[in-house]
């Protein structure tokens, strides 16, 4: 299967042309990298353009870029009042997380890229009608926006009752969007289940995100590599065998201080699931 990397692993360094380069040069084709603004800022245009020169001139492709899940450049320590969440219900506010998603998807104007990856609320948000109505108003709005510049919008399941597989589907049904999937094995892991999840979505689904938890914490684990992965991979890889053309293999996985050269490990997780 095509492999890819998402920029999550270093999401707390600032993303450079140098750490780009060791990816490509790690054997990595694809990327996809964490809208976070510590590591990517969206405002800075001076890093977009420094980016965005790199890019043109590299064998690198950028997948996708996830949207940003905070607004500050301390991962949401800030306040809640940091939280970007296209399920507010007040519409002012709402308005507000909306046009920080579209400044990161001007991004595509200097370096294209084909998906953005996109959250309905937060891990452990409960189910509300309001909030529906909510993220539909917004994805709309966003999906417009992400049109017009070439980019797709992707939903992705995650470990609450808006957007886990079954949600998502549902969500189609009350909404007629028309939106495909980002696939992620840990979070359907903590819901359904990994296969269950994947029968769900399968016909849908345009990317993935690869990574190992314990079915309880969303702790973004490097499979085979880290203690307290509990994902049948061998099962797993059958079902993503099955559809291998329509999406790559992306890792998405949280550094961790005992794997002190990351890059080979992503490598030799690459290897241990090529073998299932």
């Amino acid at each position: 299967m095509k492999r890819a990397l998402s920029t999550h692993l270093f999401v707390n360094h600032r993303l450079t042309v140098a750490l780009l380069n060791k990816i490509l040069q790690a054997g990595i084709p694809a990327v996809e990298i964490f809208c976070a603004r510590q590591h990517l800022d969206y405002r800075d245009k001076a890093q977009i353009n420094e980016l965005g020169h790199w890019f043109r001139d590299s064998g690198l492709t950028l997948h996708s870029l996830h949207s940003p899940m905070y607004n500050d450049e301390i991962w949401g320590r800030s306040g809640p009042h940091a939280v970007i969440t296209i399920t507010e219900p007040v519409k002012g506010r709402r308005l507000e997380m909306v046009d920080e998603i579209k400044r990161a998807l001007e991004i595509s104007e200097v370096v294209p890229f084909r998906y953005l990856i996109q959250h309905i609320g937060v891990s452990g948000e409960e189910f509300d009608m309001r909030k529906v109505d909510a993220a539909f108003s917004a994805l709309e709005e966003i999906s417009l926006f992400a049109r017009q510049r070439g980019v797709e919008v992707l939903l992705e399941n995650i470990p609450n009752e808006l957007s886990s597989a079954e949600r998502l589907l549902q969500f189609e049904e009350l909404t007629h969007i028309g939106l495909n999937y980002v696939f992620d094995t840990g979070h359907a892991h903590m819901k359904e289940g990994v296969e269950p999840a994947y029968q769900l979505l399968k016909e849908r689904i345009r990317s993935t995100h690869i990574h190992d938890n314990d079915g309880a914490s969303d702790i973004h684990l490097f499979p085979f590599l880290t203690e307290g992965g509990t994902i049948d991979w061998k099962t797993a890889m059958a079902s993503l065998r099955s559809r291998e053309n329509q999406y790559p293999l992306l890792l998405e996985l949280k550094e961790r201080a005992e794997i002190t050269n990351p890059l080979a490990a992503v490598a030799q997780v690459f290897e241990q699931l090529d073998a299932q």
